[in-house]
């Protein structure tokens, strides 16, 4: 079981309200055996009067065995007059009686009289229970009988306490872990099926969410538990079904308007091409000049958007090896040509470095990514283009030692429609849409893109994956 799981700490937490309920059991019954076994004990020293005392003024005392029936062993008996020990001695059963000794005198001579039986500590003869009663001449009786056997039951029973207790715990976290593992096998599949769930790919794309938890019972907790997950995921599930209905919608709206639009497009720059060809005044040149270029403007929007389109739709691409390092120098070439105002480097190997895919969309990204880096940046900006083979495939880099991203822009950078600018500005000829090609291409190939940016370095690495060996 793993440490601090709730399967533990509710083995344990049984385990200690055992332990703590057998302490008490315990620790009440060895404190009520000690004073029945004393209150008995206690009984038999009263009744310990089968010692005759002989003793007179004047005269040495001595004592003597009464015969009235069986007598508890070593039994305890001194006289005191005035203050002091003048016969003390043990009677063993079968044996001549033996003298207390004289360094215990004082413990015994300190007695209180007619008082109720108490424990002392006699030294060698170890712990006695004693009473003193007065005589009629004015002497004082004190009359013991040893603890030892007291002593011994009442270790006996702890030590069996112990054992039992000791086995029953064990028996108890054996049995404990048994009983919960089997009460919260249901909500081990609640979370299993959890866990299955977060582990789909719930943020795009048809989603078919059939994880449900097996075998639930609404009468019990971890019951009610399963019933609500999987009504949360019937919810979910018929969200993700209208989700994605409406993005497949979308896409196909997307899709053919972009299709429907090309064609108009081009007319009217086929017309707008055909006027220029008239003598015109030079506003109306001018007038023509800029719906040309607006419609270009327009006409690669309108491409972007279908490209979107159909990578979202899943369309598979062209496949073939593709020569990266071909396509690095090329565009390099063309980016050199489009900014010669940027300085341009580029590190490619020797060898020429293929991978399978697209070579068109591919040179896309290329193209993507060096007019992002040039027209984002101000002139007499270095870009290093650099392209590396590995085992696991091609790594692709393209670096410029500009003013960086905007921290609030990085996370987004990768999104439809994201510009830097607050105001969305246009007068760069930037649609927003290049990057998020340069994503939809990348992820369509099985490859990945990522961008780091500080000031005075912004680095986007595109990965493909090499030819299956």
């Amino acid at each position: 079981m793993r440490a601090g799981s709730l399967r533990t700490r509710l083995v344990a937490s049984t385990l200690l309200l055992l332990a703590i309920a057998s302490t008490v059991i315990a620790v009440v019954t060895t404190v009520s055996l000690r004073e029945i076994l004393l209150r008995r004990l206690d009984g038999d020293v009263r009744a310990a009067d089968r010692v005759l005392i002989r003793a007179e003024r004047g005269s040495p005392p001595s004592l003597e065995v009464r015969d009235r029936g069986p007598r508890p062993p070593d039994t305890l008996t001194a006289v005191i007059r005035d203050g002091t020990v003048i016969a003390a001695a043990v009677f063993p059963i079968g044996e001549d009686p033996r003298p207390v000794p004289e360094p215990v005198h004082g413990v015994l001579a300190g007695v209180p009289v007619g008082e109720r039986p108490r424990s002392v500590d006699l030294g060698p003869l170890g712990d006695y229970r004693v009473v003193a009663t007065p005589m009629p001449m004015g002497d004082v009786i004190v009359s013991g009988l040893p603890e030892a056997p007291v002593q011994a039951t009442v270790t006996w029973l702890v030590l069996i306490e112990l054992v039992v207790t000791g086995i029953t715990l064990a028996g108890a976290g054996a049995a404990a872990a048994i009983v919960v593992r089997r009460e919260l096998r249901p909500l081990e599949r609640v979370a299993a099926t959890a866990a299955r769930v977060s582990a789909l790919p719930l943020d795009r794309g048809e989603v078919s969410l059939v994880e449900r938890v097996p075998d639930v019972d609404p009468g019990t907790e971890v019951g009610q538990v399963g019933s609500a997950l999987n009504r949360m995921l019937d919810n979910v599930g018929s969200a993700l079904e209208a989700r994605h209905e409406s993005e497949v919608r979308l896409r196909r709206f997307i899709a053919d308007a972009s299709h429907e639009l090309r064609t108009p497009l081009a007319a009217i720059s086929g017309y707008a091409e055909l006027t220029r060809r008239e003598e015109l005044s030079p506003d109306v040149e001018y007038s023509l000049v800029r719906i040309a270029s607006q419609t270009e403007r327009m006409t690669a929007l309108v491409e972007d958007l279908l490209l979107l389109a159909r990578l979202d739709a899943g369309r598979p691409l062209e496949r073939g090896e593709v020569d990266l390092t071909a396509l690095v120098v090329d565009a390099v070439a063309d980016a050199h040509a489009a900014g010669p105002d940027h300085r341009w480097q580029l590190d490619v190997p020797e060898q020429p470095v293929t991978v399978p895919g697209d070579g068109s969309r591919l040179a896309q990204v290329l193209a993507n990514l060096l007019a992002n880096a040039r027209t984002h940046t101000p002139p007499g900006t270095t870009v290093t283009v650099a392209l590396t083979a590995g085992p696991s495939g091609a790594r692709l880099s393209v670096t410029d030692d500009g003013p960086g991203i905007a921290p609030d822009l990085l996370p987004h950078i990768f999104e439809r429609f994201a510009r830097g600018s607050a105001g969305r500005s246009r007068d760069n000829g930037s649609t927003g849409l290049g990057l998020a090609i340069v994503r939809a291409v990348v992820g369509a190939h099985g490859g990945r893109v990522e961008v780091s940016s500080e000031p005075g370095r912004t680095e986007f690495v595109v990965r493909l994956p090499g030819s299956a060996p």
